[in-house]
């Protein structure tokens, strides 16, 4: 039968070489437990969130007249979550028969490669949520013309000798190439802000649980 994760840290930091006297053993025992099951419980509510977003956000978007940005909306994140379930799958499978602190800097080493991947992730996503917002507006209808042609039209009648590429004007092109490349170069940083405001509690109380185990272990 499988260990209890209760069980599991207190043999890992009872043994003979932990030298930790068992009082301070069992209030890092405790808070282990505590960071690693709020962890978990705080990720799983976050994809369920996601989840939750995207399907009403699609909805919504098809009651508005932008079911491109709907779609593709849905579908990014539904990958996202996807992605991060198999990560969230990985932590599950990590041996929980080794000590406490193995476990601990293991469950370390699974945030970090989780928010590498997910930093990679984010250099495309932001683009391409972007891209889906301006998509779905240009193709909005508008009086039985895309939005976007009539925005073309409009800008024509005032600017009659504006340069047009496959119908939509250079500056717009230009414009629109250059927040997809700053969102694409920032995407990275965008995310670790918004994995800081979310979990940033978590992470520094891990640091320091770590930073004290090492600390009495030497």
């Amino acid at each position: 039968m499988e260990k209890s994760i209760e069980n599991i840290w207190k043999e890992g930091f009872l043994k003979s070489d932990a030298l930790i006297a068992p009082k301070i053993n069992n209030l890092y025992t405790q808070k282990s437990i505590h960071i690693i099951d709020k962890f978990k419980r705080m990720f799983k509510i976050n994809l369920i969130a996601i989840v939750a977003f995207s399907f009403i956000f699609l909805i919504v978007t098809f009651f508005i007249g932008i079911p491109i940005t709907g779609i593709v909306f849905f579908i990014t994140l539904t990958v996202l979550v996807l992605i991060n379930k198999r990560l969230l799958n990985g932590l599950e499978s990590i041996d929980k028969g080794s000590s406490s602190y193995e476990y601990l800097k293991a469950f370390n080493q699974w945030i970090k490669k989780q928010v590498a991947v997910n930093r990679r992730i984010a250099t495309f996503l932001y683009p391409i949520i972007f891209m889906s917002m301006i998509l779905g507006f240009w193709f909005k209808d508008a009086k039985g013309l895309f939005l976007g042609e009539r925005l073309v039209h409009k800008i024509l009648i005032n600017f009659p000798d504006t340069y047009l590429i496959v119908g939509i004007p250079l500056i717009g092109i230009v414009i629109v190439a250059l927040i997809l490349g700053l969102l694409a170069f920032f995407g990275g940083r965008i995310y670790q802000w918004d994995l800081n405001l979310v979990y940033g509690s978590v992470f520094k109380k891990l640091e320091e649980l770590m930073a004290d185990i090492e600390s009495l272990r030497s």
